[in-house]
């Protein structure tokens, strides 16, 4: 279970970046994206992120 949630936490962290690069425009790819210059995409990224901080932890937690 530890490692299940450490890797989505990890996926979920790494895709919230993405989507906070392009909707900050940083990461414009694929250009025809309509996630690029949406600022929206921004807090949803950064919710995302945050998400997977916690699953993360949780899944740090649980190994102990």
């Amino acid at each position: 279970m530890r490692r299940i949630l450490t890797l989505l936490g990890a996926l979920a962290v790494l895709m919230g970046l993405v989507w906070m690069g392009q909707g900050s425009g940083y990461f414009p790819y694929p250009a025809s994206s309509f996630m690029i210059d949406q600022s929206p995409w921004i807090a949803y990224g950064a919710g995302l992120a945050l998400v997977g901080i916690v699953l993360i932890a949780i899944g740090r937690r649980s190994g102990r």
